[in-house]
């Protein structure tokens, strides 16, 4: 369910010319697997954001993909803002970081034409607008890492950062960086 009650589902698209892929999530899958493992967990795809500022919206180095910072909106439109522990619950938290994390998949997604070329995700680094003293930015982050590993599998285990922060762009709840390794080419 998104944050402004409608159903988060994918469309069921394949990208390419729907041939069959060698790369998909350590598997061998059509073209698509993960997005399909995607809508089975219930979220689809919003549009790529836009990058708020003088940077990249990705990076590729290689087999790398860097993703940068993130924040809780869909399709533009903020929907989780305030701090965490005071405006905001830790279940919103963790919808928020849900969110980020489908930003950047569509980052990705933007970045590399088919999630199915994804190897691993290497490392999340999340950031919750909190109160002084919030001790569960780890239970908020899990929003992103329990989404990334629904989709990706093992594949989808990450080194992670939880770290809490006086404030955000935008004042948004959560913020959420990622680097991931790609299937050689």
């Amino acid at each position: 369910m998104g944050a402004d009650g409608d159903e988060m589902w994918v469309e069921a698209g394949r990208s390419g010319s729907g041939a069959i892929s060698g790369r998909g999530a350590a598997l061998g899958e059509d073209v698509g697997a993960t997005l399909e493992r995607l809508k089975a967990a219930g979220h689809r795809l919003p549009d790529p954001p836009v990058s708020g500022g003088n940077y990249l919206p990705y990076r590729i180095v290689g087999n790398l993909v860097f993703l940068p910072g993130v924040i809780s909106s869909w399709n533009g439109v903020l929907k989780f803002s305030g701090t965490v522990g005071e405006a905001l619950s830790v279940e919103e938290g963790y919808e928020a970081a849900q969110l980020c994390a489908l930003n950047l998949l569509a980052n990705l997604q933007a970045a590399v034409g088919d999630l199915d070329r994804v190897r691993q995700i290497v490392s999340v680094n999340g950031y919750v607008n909190c109160v002084p003293g919030f001790s569960a930015t780890p239970k908020v982050i899990n929003g992103a890492s329990d989404l990334l590993v629904a989709v990706f599998g093992d594949a989808g285990r990450h080194v992670r950062a939880a770290v809490g922060v006086a404030g955000l762009p935008l004042d948004a709840a959560v913020e959420i960086q990622m680097t991931v390794e790609l299937h050689p080419e």
